[in-house]
């Protein structure tokens, strides 16, 4: 049912509007303000970069946004890892809201897609996991000292200061949401985005006959797993959503060639989209 299809397609362009809106807002806080259509044109600019660069794209429309409205790449970049920041805590509310309401279907995708029916092979020999955090642990004391111990030399080196200048401005952008005049507007768009991708993913279970069916839980159990896939360093996601949202819409008793089927059109018309 391509209806359905247009509308998922229709939110998703009120989502990219607001999500610019709501960067444009970090950015009047940095004391670094840029015209709406230039803030919307290089955060849609960063979108088609991550379709072919992976996780590039945060960079791209910082730089696009430096040349056409002359923000600071370090302090536009520290407005995207706040966003970032903010996705990853929505994300992990989001995943253990999945784990409240169906534990059950959430285990049997972990156990059947991730861990191929070896839970209890893992479960028995944790051995090889403990020796790797014990040994990532060592490693960061290490790097640590060494860090603290040259502490001095490295403030003579030019290199260095220039990063050191860099992180300050990143973190002026970091620290740019404390300093919002309208926090409840900025919540307001955040959450509106975020319920933007549910109805995305839900509405588009009417698409198929085969998906039709599906509840609103399955609907959040997709947003959270295909979000996972997205963040995957991937190149547009593709891949790893398609794998993770086919596993989770298997669990929910939907075919291999339904669930392929299902994130092949979700994900190849958000793609066009952007395009």
């Amino acid at each position: 049912n391509y209806w359905w299809l247009t509308i998922t397609l229709a939110l998703s362009v009120l989502g990219y509007f607001s999500r610019a809106y709501r960067w444009q807002m970090q950015l009047n806080a940095s004391q670094t303000p840029a015209p709406y259509w230039s803030v919307y044109h290089a955060m849609m600019v960063g979108y088609l970069a991550n379709i072919v660069l992976p996780r590039m794209g945060e960079v791209i429309r910082c730089s696009v946004l430096r040349r056409t409205s002359g923000v600071p790449v370090q302090v536009a970049l520290g407005t995207v890892v706040t966003e970032r920041v903010i996705d990853v805590l929505i994300l992990l509310s989001l995943f253990a809201s999945v784990l409240l309401l169906d534990f059950n279907t959430f285990w049997s995708f972990v156990n059947q897609q991730v861990l191929g029916g070896r839970y209890e092979a893992v479960a028995r020999n944790r051995t090889p996991l403990l020796i790797a955090a014990v040994i990532g642990g060592v490693l960061l004391l290490m790097v640590g000292y060494a860090l603290f111990r040259n502490l001095e030399r490295l403030r003579q080196n030019a290199f260095f200061n220039k990063g050191i200048l860099f992180v300050k401005g990143l973190l002026a952008g970091v620290f740019s949401v404390l300093k919002l005049k309208k926090k409840g507007l900025f919540l307001l768009h955040t959450l509106f985005a975020w319920a933007v991708y549910y109805l995305m993913d839900y509405l588009a279970f009417f698409c198929f006959p085969e998906t039709y069916g599906l509840d609103m839980k399955a609907g959040l159990a997709v947003l959270t797993f295909g979000a996972f896939g997205m963040a995957a360093p991937v190149a547009g996601g593709i891949g790893p959503f398609h794998v993770l949202v086919q596993g989770i819409l298997l669990v929910y008793g939907i075919s291999k060639e339904a669930g392929i089927a299902y994130a092949l059109v979700v994900h190849g018309a958000q793609t066009l989209l952007v395009v």
